[in-house]
């Protein structure tokens, strides 16, 4: 999918909703765990109720992989369900994958091919030749961790380091790398104050936004300081979206919590 298309179906729909499909065999509702596929029958449940509402979901590809091959079918199954049905709808897997060029390009591989996700996120601690491989597809997008959400942030992201903070140089170095224009960022919602100053170095790129909601993000705040002339946001929500409901109505549930951030985004873009 490209950025055009992105934007058109964020016009569409008023929304620039993500959902995070974060699957805990133990948070899901217990009828659903006498399926066949638990995860991906909760899942479908969600995107069949939800998919109106938002313009993108994450699986985070940890709550897969600790299942073993079953969460590997079962992240395979909805990626394929998602591609089929819901095509105008945009996919991130959240990876955080890097690593050295040739093992980035299997990993590349492994989800703008065989898994045929539109996006997926990366971590750019490696540098240039850890990311360019990703950047190579076409019509892909590489999310790249840029200021993120949580406590342990504040470790490197926000060091001084030669008169300027780590995470304004990462975005600056990142901009001279071949294909930079696939490249979308990671910027936590908890960390409002600082898009105004990462809004000055990249104006134009979407940003993928975690925190709203659960962990404290506020979306008005996000909007003012992040929101560019094409919109530029994916707003993400998890579990608060997700686990609305442990009861057989979740998806329903979900729907609801989904449709109030649409409806507080529709009010946003009518602004």
């Amino acid at each position: 999918m490209t950025t055009n298309q992105l934007v058109q179906e964020i016009n569409k729909k008023k929304s620039f909703l993500c959902i995070g499909l974060d699957v805990d065999l133990n948070k899901i509702p217990q009828h659903l765990l006498k399926e066949e596929d638990p995860i991906f029958a909760f899942n479908k449940a969600i995107i069949d109720a939800t998919h109106y509402l938002c313009v993108a979901y994450k699986p985070n590809t940890a709550f897969y992989e600790a299942y073993g091959l079953k969460g590997w079918k079962a992240l395979e199954k909805t990626i394929n369900y998602l591609n089929e049905k819901y095509p105008e709808i945009f996919t991130i897997a959240d990876a955080k994958r890097g690593d050295i060029g040739n093992t980035s390009t299997m990993y590349a591989k492994a989800f703008f091919e065989d898994l045929a996700f539109d996006s997926v996120t990366v971590a750019p601690y490696m540098g240039k030749d850890s990311v360019e491989p990703f950047l190579a597809f076409e019509d892909k997008h590489t999310i790249m961790l840029a200021l993120t959400s949580n406590a342990g942030a504040f470790d490197f992201q926000t060091k001084t380091v030669e008169g300027k903070e780590l995470y304004k140089q990462v975005l600056e170095t990142s901009k001279t790398w071949e294909n930079s224009e696939n490249l979308m960022y990671v910027v936590g919602a908890t960390k409002a104050e600082y898009f105004a100053d990462i809004r000055q170095i990249i104006p134009d790129s979407f940003l993928l936004v975690p925190g709203v909601g659960a962990q404290g993000g506020n979306l008005q705040d996000v909007c003012k300081y992040g929101m560019n002339d094409s919109v530029g946001l994916l707003i993400n929500s998890s579990r608060g979206i997700i686990y609305a409901s442990s009861q057989e109505d979740f998806a329903q549930a979900a729907a609801n919590k989904a449709e109030e951030l649409q409806k507080e985004m529709a009010l946003i873009l009518n602004q």
